[in-house]
C-alpha cells in the first residue's frame, strides 16, 4: 500500500492576534501595562510557534488577526518558518472552520493551537497527532478553566464550530457534545493552562516574565483580579 504526503504529515495551525499595545492580552493590561501585555504576548506566541516547529509534525501555520501585515507576524516567518495566513472574517468559530477547511484540503489531519500556553509542548503536539493517526476523528487539549487551548481533527463539519459559546465555560462541553452528535471518535489529553488574568503571571517562569517586565514599566503594582476571563486558548 502507498502512503501519501498527506497522510504522513499534520500541520500545526497556531492562532494569534498582533502584539499591538492596548488590544493584546487585554485583560492583562491593568496589572502590566499596555506595553507589558503586548511583550508577553509577543513571547507566548513565539513560544508556541517553537513548540509547533520542534514537533516536526508538518508545515508550522500562523494564523493571524486582523490580517498577516503586521512586522511582528513577518519576524515569526523568518524565525520559526511559518508560513503567514489571515483569519479572515467572523467569530472565532468560523475562523477555525476556514483553518481546518484550508488545512484538510491537503492533509489527512490537522491541529490547530491558541497562543497564550506556558505548558504547551513538543510532545504535547506530538500525542495529539498520535491521536488522530491512531484513528481518532478529533482530539481536544482542555484548558483548566473549561475552554480548550488545543483542537486537531480529520475530518471537519460546518456543525462542530458553528455558535460555540466561546466566552464561557462551556466551549469545551459543547463541543465535545457535537463531536458525540457527529458520531466521531475523540481523545482528550491532559489539560493544560493558559494566561489571561494578572493571577496567571504568578504561574509563569522567571525567564518568561523577563519578556514583560521592562515593558511593565511599573504597571505590576496595579492588579485586575476579578477581571472577567477570555476562556479557550484560542484568539
Amino acid at each position: 500500500m502507498t502512503v501519501s504526503a498527506a497522510d504522513t504529515v499534520c500541520p500545526v495551525m497556531v492562532f494569534a492576534k498582533a502584539p499591538t499595545p492596548g488590544e493584546a492580552k487585554t485583560r492583562l493590561i491593568p496589572a502590566l501595562g499596555a506595553a507589558g501585555a503586548a511583550a508577553l504576548h509577543r513571547r507566548l506566541v513565539m513560544h508556541c510557534l517553537r513548540a509547533a516547529r520542534d514537533s516536526r509534525l508538518g508545515p508550522v501555520e500562523l494564523w493571524c488577526a486582523p490580517d498577516a501585515g503586521d512586522p511582528f507576524f513577518r519576524e515569526c516567518e523568518r524565525r520559526f518558518g511559518a508560513s503567514l495566513h489571515s483569519q479572515g472574517e467572523g467569530d472565532l468559530g468560523a475562523r477555525m472552520q476556514g483553518a481546518f477547511d484550508a488545512a484538510l484540503a491537503r492533509a489527512s489531519r490537522a491541529i490547530l493551537v491558541g497562543s497564550d500556553i506556558p505548558a504547551l509542548s513538543a510532545q504535547y503536539l506530538r500525542d495529539a497527532e498520535r491521536a488522530l493517526a491512531g484513528g481518532d476523528d478529533a482530539v481536544i487539549g482542555p484548558a483548566e478553566d473549561g475552554g480548550y487551548v488545543l483542537v486537531g481533527l480529520s475530518r471537519c463539519d460546518p456543525e462542530l464550530f458553528r455558535g460555540i459559546p466561546w466566552g464561557g465555560s462551556e466551549a469545551l462541553v459543547e463541543t465535545c457534545r457535537r463531536i458525540a452528535a457527529l458520531g466521531w471518535r475523540l481523545s482528550e489529553l491532559p489539560a493544560l493552562w493558559d494566561v489571561d488574568r494578572p493571577e496567571d503571571l504568578e504561574r509563569l517562569s522567571e525567564d518568561m516574565r523577563e519578556s514583560f517586565m521592562p515593558a511593565a514599566g511599573g504597571a505590576g503594582d496595579r492588579n485586575g483580579f476579578g477581571t472577567p476571563r477570555n476562556r479557550g486558548g484560542l484568539s
